[in-house]
C-alpha cells in the first residue's frame, strides 16, 4: 500500500551525505556542508570562469529573445557567405550529399534536405508538443479564452493568402499562396520581449496562442496542399507505427528505447509516403502523453518510503549497493512523476532553438543577390505578393478577425490591450521567416521562384518586425 503524500513540514530534510563515505566533491572543501555542495554547482561558484563566462551564457540562453538573436545571426552569416567570394563553398556545403544505406532502402540527399526533412521534423515535434500542451493545459483548453487568438490567427492566415493570390493568380508563382500565412514564433516573441514593460503581459499570451494556432494552420496546409504523390504501402506502415505507439502507451511502457525506434520508423515511413517528413514530428508531438504515467501523490508517497529506508540503512559502509538501489529507484520515480510531454519539451527546446533553427537558417537563407534589384521586389509577382501578404495582410487579417469576434460577443480583447497593441501584434505575426522559407521550398521547383520568394520573405520579415516593434514601443507603460 502506498503512503499518502507527505507535506514538507512532515518530511524531515534528507541528509545528503548519508554515511559520510562518499568523496568530498570536485573542488569542494571536505568540511563544507554536503547539502551545500550538492546544491551549489560550478556555475554558482565565485570562480572567474563561472562569473565571466558560464553565468552570462546561461542568462543569455534563458532569455526569450536569445533564440531569435541566434536565428538572425545564422541568417546573416548565410547571406554574407552566399554573396562573398566564397559563395561556391556555400553552394558546395548545402548541396553536399550524405547517403544512408539501410540495405532494403537507400537515402541519398543533400545536406540542405537532411536539415529540412530530418532536423526540421524535430522542430515540428517540439511545435507539436507545444500545441498539445496548450490544448491540454493552456489557453486552447478553454474555448472562450482561446476564441480571440484562434479567430485572429485564422484571419491572419486567410487574408495574406488571398492577397498573395491576387498578385499571382494564373502565374508561375500561384502555388506559393501558403508562404505568407506563416508566423515565426521565435522572432515574433523575441521582438515582443525587446519591447519590455511597454507591452502588457496578456499580449504575450495572446501572441503565443495566435502563433501556435498559426503553426497548426501551417501544418495542415503543408500536409494537404504541398504533398505531391502518396504511397499507400508506406502510409500503411506509418499508420501501424502510430497504433504501436498508442498501444505501448496504453500498457504504460515508459522505456524510451522502443519509442525512439518507432519514431525513426515513423519518420522513414512518412518520408517515403510522399507526405512531407516533418508531419511525422507533429504526429509524435501530439501523441506524447501530457500527464505522468503515475499519479503525483503515489510518486510522492513512494519516494518518501524509499527515503525512510535509505535513512535506516546501517552506516558501516556495507550498504553501498542498497544505497545505490534506493537512490536509483528515487530517480526513476521522480522521472515517472513528470509528464513525457514536459520532459521532452524541456530537453529538445534548446536544441530546436539554438541548433536546428540556426542550421535551417544557415542552409536556407543564403540568397545570392546577384541580378536581384530592389525594383524586382515590386515588379515580380512572387516577392510582391509575399511582402504585401506578410506586411499588410497579416495585421489586416488579425485586426479584422479580432474586430468581428469582439463586436459579435464571441470574444473580448485581453486585459490592457487596445487596437494599437492588436495592430502591433498583427505586424509581428508578419515575421514569417522560418516556416515561410520552409513552405517556399515546397511550393516551387523553379530555383528562381524560390530565390525571389526568399528575398520577399526576408524583406517582409524585417519590415514587419521593425514596424511591429515601433507600434508596441509607442506605448508608454502598461496599465
Amino acid at each position: 500500500m502506498i503512503d499518502a503524500p507527505v507535506t514538507p513540514e512532515e518530511t524531515p530534510p534528507l541528509d545528503t551525505d548519508v554515511h559520510a563515505t562518499g568523496p568530498a566533491g570536485l573542488g569542494a572543501s571536505p568540511d563544507r556542508d554536503p547539502a551545500e555542495r550538492l546544491n551549489r554547482s560550478f556555475a554558482d561558484s565565485d570562480r572567474l570562469a563561472a562569473r565571466r563566462v558560464i553565468r552570462p551564457v546561461q542568462h543569455f540562453l534563458h532569455t526569450e529573445a536569445s533564440g531569435g538573436i541566434v536565428l538572425v545571426l545564422a541568417a546573416v552569416v548565410a547571406i554574407i557567405w552566399a554573396n562573398s567570394p566564397f559563395a561556391e563553398s556555400y553552394e558546395a556545403f548545402i548541396h553536399h550529399h550524405i547517403t544512408i544505406d539501410f540495405g532494403f532502402l537507400t537515402l541519398d540527399e543533400p545536406i540542405e534536405l537532411w536539415i529540412n526533412d530530418l532536423l526540421m521534423a524535430v522542430f515540428f515535434f517540439v511545435a507539436g508538443l507545444e500545441i498539445k500542451r496548450e490544448l491540454v493545459h493552456g489557453d486552447l483548453r478553454d474555448p472562450r479564452t482561446a476564441a480571440l487568438p484562434i479567430t485572429a490567427a485564422m484571419g491572419g492566415m486567410i487574408v495574406p493568402a488571398v492577397l498573395f493570390t491576387v498578385f499571382n493568380a494564373g502565374g508561375d508563382g500561384a502555388a506559393g499562396w501558403g508562404i505568407p500565412m506563416a508566423t515565426d514564433i521565435a522572432f515574433a516573441v523575441g521582438i515582443l520581449t525587446l519591447v519590455g514593460t511597454r507591452a502588457p503581459a496578456s499580449l504575450k499570451v495572446f501572441l503565443l496562442t495566435l502563433a501556435i494556432v498559426d503553426d497548426i494552420g501551417a501544418i495542415i496546409v503543408i500536409a494537404l496542399f504541398y504533398t505531391t504523390s502518396l504511397d499507400a504501402v508506406w502510409l500503411g506502415v506509418a499508420a501501424l507505427v502510430v497504433l504501436a505507439i498508442v498501444g505501448l502507451q496504453r500498457i504504460q511502457v515508459n522505456s524510451i528505447v522502443p519509442y525512439i525506434v518507432l519514431a525513426g520508423v515513423l519518420w522513414l515511413a512518412v518520408f517515403e509516403s510522399g507526405i512531407h517528413a516533418t508531419i511525422a514530428g507533429v504526429v509524435l508531438g501530439l501523441l506524447t502523453p501530457a500527464y505522468p504515467f503515475h499519479p503525483p501523490e503515489a510518486v510522492t508517497g513512494t519516494i518518501h518510503n524509499r527515503l525512510q529506508r535509505l535513512r535506516a540503512l546501517p552506516a558501516d559502509g556495507r550498504a553501498d549497493e542498497d544505497e545505490q538501489n534506493e537512490l536509483e529507484g528515487i530517480a526513476q520515480l521522480s522521472r515517472d512523476g513528470v509528464s513525457p510531454l514536459r520532459i521532452w519539451e524541456r530537453r529538445l527546446h534548446p536544441w530546436s532553438a539554438f541548433v536546428i533553427l540556426p542550421l535551417f537558417a544557415l542552409a536556407n537563407a543564403g540568397v545570392n543577390f546577384d541580378g536581384v534589384s530592389f525594383g524586382s521586389l515590386f515588379s515580380e509577382a512572387v516577392p510582391l505578393g509575399v511582402i504585401v501578404g506578410l506586411v499588410a495582410g497579416k495585421p489586416i487579417g488579425v485586426m479584422l478577425a479580432a474586430f468581428i469576434a469582439t463586436k459579435s460577443g464571441l470574444a473580448r480583447l485581453p486585459r490592457g490591450v487596445g487596437w494599437l497593441e492588436m495592430g502591433g501584434v498583427g505586424l509581428l505575426a508578419g515575421v514569417g521567416f522560418t516556416v515561410s522559407i520552409f513552405i517556399s521550398g515546397l511550393a516551387y521547383a523553379d530555383p528562381h521562384l524560390v530565390e525571389m520568394a526568399k528575398v520577399g520573405i526576408l524583406t517582409a520579415s524585417v519590415t514587419a518586425g521593425i514596424l511591429g516593434f515601433a507600434a508596441l514601443a509607442a506605448r508608454k507603460t502598461t496599465p
